[in-house]
């Protein structure tokens, strides 16, 4: 992904992560009971686009979230 997708994809998962009503240690408290080990500081880059985000980790989000992969990724 470039940096404009990796902005774009960061801060809609920054809107669904509020609209489940998580702050972003909590987000991460709960990423990491379920086997993903990322951190707050780790989720915050990702929100801004300054890091992209790993495989594994969309698939933890995707489950802690309760949200479709199409649901992170779409415009």
């Amino acid at each position: 992904m470039n940096g404009e997708e990796n902005k774009r994809i960061g801060q809609h998962l920054g809107e669904l992560r509020r609209q489940r009503g998580f702050t972003q240690e909590q987000l991460s408290a709960k990423l990491q009971v379920a086997g993903c080990d990322l951190t707050r500081s780790a989720l915050a880059k990702i929100e801004v686009g300054q890091r992209s985000i790993y495989p594994d980790e969309l698939k933890a989000l995707k489950d802690v979230l309760q949200i479709s992969y199409e649901e992170i990724l779409e415009d």
